[in-house]
């Protein structure tokens, strides 16, 4: 009996141990709305996870689950084929990467799980999470993408690889030169199905989806589903379980507003805009990979920091341009539609469409770059003469209101709240860490009237410290242009724009 106790105790003094050695970045304060809030109040242990995964999703910094991790995980986990519309920004990628990953036996020497999306970009985002969730699971994931050196993808499948992470091409590639076996794997997620099963990929998931064994299960995951996706999902899914969060197609915590100009106007119209709002960053779109290379000429050349990307850009350019500005190491980021798809970048808190989409999806997609997470987030449309009935069809399609553009913006729109000074915010965090799990384990060690012993000290250097909020003042502008000799490697392509473009070009950006 006696020892029967003592295990007991073991085991709760076990299961406390773990919650306090984990490290915890700070929890963000910033308001959320009810697109990521208005869950049925489960948790993530609700759901059966391994130890080791939640441990990893605690450190990420996820909390509780959103609402479509919320109906897609437990469902994922069945092995039931998945059909799910949801949001941009609310959780998509975590929705379908818990499920895969505790389906992951890391003693098997094969690929169990295969992720596929469109973008280079989204690959080397998604890999990364995928990482940090993993991390003590002990599952090896690996991205592999188009544009870099097949030799470093044959050398990095000599070792073990259970959770593969790629674009269409280059795993299709990889899967005729018979380098990746994937008869075991029976896992298929496409992320931004939509954009998967387009014209751009055609026929390229016919033949990865002929290599899968019969027993496959496939989850399909976008915020839009064209017609191409119901004649997909007739063909190769079993009974799928049908998602839909989509009440309403746009955040609702980013605001949109336009502003009529001409297109002479539109760099003036731009430089307003960067010296009247407080921006933390943002990304401009262009209608071409010419206009990006221009407006970002422009833009350094006004006294603005920015950083260009686009699809024909070398492929090392491109990941360093991605790293750099993810990391906060520029403000405004010129693209193309590359990277309208799936990239989260929660410092973003202005978008701004200098050329209008012509596409209902392509503008969702473009706006839902802001506001990620349920955070707050402002999209500006500069629209033209020419652009007006596609501003008009897009209000329409999307069953939205973009408004015209105020004298002044409230910064309570697309500004999080003043934060308190860093050192007295990881103090009352650590404090109020401590107390919780004091608390938790005099709960479970009440009934053994053992003295609840001290919980380990959470040191500063083990916790992940949220970047410092900007001053008010300081947003007003942007930071000048970086120096040559503290300019970063990504910004070396802008100096390939920095020569004087044709007549023509001139007058079409000026």
């Amino acid at each position: 009996m006696a020892a029967t106790k003592e295990e007991s105790r073991q085991n709760d003094t076990n299961e406390l141990g773990w919650k306090a050695k984990l490290r915890l970045p700070p929890p963000d304060t910033r308001i959320r709305t009810s697109d990521v809030t208005n869950t049925k109040g489960n948790e993530f242990e609700d759901f059966c996870l391994k130890r080791d995964l939640l441990m990893g999703i605690f450190e990420k910094g996820w909390e509780k689950p959103s609402p479509i991790q919320e109906a897609s995980i437990p469902i994922a986990l069945t092995g039931r084929d998945i059909l799910a519309r949801a949001k941009n920004g609310t959780g998509k990628t975590g929705a379908y990467a818990i499920p895969c990953l505790e389906k992951i036996d890391p003693t098997r020497d094969c690929v169990q799980a295969m992720i596929i999306v469109p973008t280079r970009e989204l690959a080397l985002q998604t890999s990364q999470i995928c990482i940090e969730l993993s991390k003590h699971i002990g599952c090896r994931c690996m991205v592999t993408t188009g544009g870099t050196n097949l030799k470093d993808d044959i050398m990095r499948l000599t070792e073990p690889v259970q959770v593969m992470i790629a674009t269409p091409g280059r795993i299709l590639d990889l899967m005729n030169k018979n380098l990746v076996k994937i008869q075991n794997c029976n896992v298929l997620v496409l992320d931004e199905a939509d954009k998967l099963l387009s014209q751009d990929f055609k026929g390229m998931l016919d033949s990865i989806i002929g290599h899968l064994p019969d027993d496959r299960q496939i989850m399909l995951y976008s915020a839009t589903f064209p017609l191409s996706v119901e004649s997909f999902m007739k063909r190769y899914l079993k009974s799928p379980y049908e998602i839909n969060l989509m009440e309403e197609l746009t955040l609702k915590g980013v605001t949109q507003y336009y502003a009529f100009v001409q297109e002479k106007q539109k760099v003036h119209c731009l430089n307003t805009l960067f010296s009247k709002l407080q921006i933390n960053q943002s990304i401009i779109f262009c209608n071409s990979t010419q206009r990006v290379e221009l407006l970002a000429k422009k833009i350094t050349e006004l006294g603005y920091s920015c950083y260009y990307i686009h699809a024909k850009m070398n492929q090392q350019h491109r990941n360093r341009v991605f790293h750099d500005f993810r990391q906060g190491l520029c403000r405004n980021l010129v693209c193309s539609d590359l990277f309208t798809r799936g990239i989260d970048i929660q410092a973003v808190n202005v978008v701004i469409n200098f050329d209008f989409p012509k596409h209902s999806e392509t503008y969702l997609h473009r706006i839902g770059r802001s506001g990620r997470y349920g955070h707050l987030g402002v999209a500006i449309n500069l629209i033209t003469y020419d652009d007006r009935f596609a501003l008009h069809k897009i209000e329409q399609e999307l069953g939205t209101e973009i408004k015209p553009i105020p004298k002044t913006i409230d910064p309570s729109l697309y500004v999080a709240e003043a934060q308190p000074d860093d050192s007295e915010k990881d103090d009352e965090y650590y404090r109020q860490q401590q107390q919780r799990q004091q608390n938790y384990h005099s709960q479970v060690m009440g009934n053994h009237h053992q003295r609840t012993p001290r919980t380990p000290a959470v040191h500063q250097h083990q916790m992940h410290r949220a970047p410092p909020p900007h001053n008010h003042q300081q947003m007003n502008r942007a930071p000048p242009p970086y120096s040559q000799q503290q300019m970063p490697r990504a910004q070396a392509p802008l100096q390939q724009a920095s020569r004087a473009p044709p007549q023509h070009q001139q007058q079409a950006v000026a």
